[in-house]
């Protein structure tokens, strides 16, 4: 196994010199070929078994990688080995896209937190389901699926039921990502009236295809942490009423108020990392008031320990994500949270 606690010392050091795009893309690649064994036995790390049973799904453990990480699931076997209860790849569109122009992710050091405007940048969605065919990942796998930048916004629907279709024999859930703050206008599709002709065709899709093939696939929706109460209120009604799966809270902030004045902090995008975590938690904790225990919650946005985790389970969360604290700490951090959650 790594030793991981040379990951501060040394590995990060060497990541941090590089733009951070480029040490992203480096960490995926290493995670492709790592992803094969006898390599992969080289980084994985065993884990306290910690199983938990949430939308009908049995968890290994409570612990995912959030979406964005592994957009196009290269290196989803790799990222298992490393002691993730499930892993959410994704966003994923219907056609391939580049996404914003470069330079589009930073780090705020200072805070431990990362603003990216990437823009749904991945190779599509049959790239990705070839990629899920290949894995041989033993957990719970969500997708995050959305829409391409160049489909107008009353079209949205069509491109999220594309990649539902093609991604539902495949995935164990699917996270309907309609809280990016980079992609033009999808955030509207929060607003109750445009959520409702949007999940509702969802809801039917589904149907259509647990008939289809045997199985039902949840449907998990991921809301931003920078709606208002009536928004959020409404929002949970239309959950509530369509009978979603699941609610992820929450996406990246584009608020500032918490790292004002430090590198980067005037870049546009979402920031996600230390600097959103009790932003995202007051919204998890609206949330689960807003349904009351009946729709599964998981919670996502600056956690990096154990501690931090255990305020997202008490604030409601079912289950909970890491992204950033991976980046800044290794995966020392899931081995650390999953052991004393």
């Amino acid at each position: 196994m790594f030793p991981y606690f040379l990951y501060r010392s040394l590995v990060r050091p060497f990541l941090f010199q590089m733009g951070a795009e480029h040490a992203h893309d480096m960490m995926i690649n290493l995670g492709k070929t790592f992803s094969k064994d006898p390599l992969r036995r080289l980084i994985s790390q065993k884990v306290e078994d910690s199983p938990v049973e949430v939308m009908g799904l049995k968890f290994k453990n409570p612990l995912g990688l959030a979406a964005g990480l592994d957009k196009n699931g290269e290196a989803i076997d790799f990222f298992g080995a490393l002691g993730f209860g499930f892993i959410e790849v994704g966003t994923v569109t219907p056609k391939p896209q580049s996404g914003n122009p470069k330079p589009r992710l930073f780090r705020v050091y200072e805070a431990e937190g990362i603003i990216n405007r990437m823009g749904f940048n991945n190779k599509g969605v049959d790239y990705l389901v070839a990629n899920l065919k290949r894995s041989t990942y033993e957990g719970v796998i969500g997708v995050s699926i959305g829409k391409n930048e160049t489909t107008p916004i009353d079209h949205a629907v069509d491109d999220y039921i594309e990649c539902m279709s093609k991604v539902y024999p495949y995935a164990d859930y699917i996270a309907v990502n309609i809280s990016c703050p980079n992609t033009p206008d999808l955030t509207d599709l929060q607003q109750a009236e445009s959520f409702t002709k949007l999940i509702c065709p969802l809801k039917d899709k589904q149907r259509e295809l647990a008939d289809k093939y045997g199985t039902y696939v949840p449907l998990v929706v991921k809301i931003s942490p920078d709606l208002y109460d009536n928004e959020l209120r409404s929002l949970c009604g239309v959950c509530l009423e369509q009978k979603v799966d699941g609610i992820c809270c929450t996406n990246t902030t584009v608020s500032r108020d918490v790292i004002h004045g430090m590198v980067h902090a005037n870049e546009w995008g979402g920031l996600s990392g230390q600097p959103l975590f009790h932003k995202s938690t007051r919204v998890l904790k609206l949330v689960s008031d807003m349904v009351d225990n009946s729709i599964p919650l998981i919670g996502v946005g600056g956690i990096s320990n154990a501690v931090q985790a255990r305020e997202k389970i008490d604030a409601g969360a079912n289950l909970v994500q890491i992204y950033t604290s991976l980046i800044y700490d290794g995966p020392r951090v899931i081995r650390d949270i999953v052991n004393n959650i």
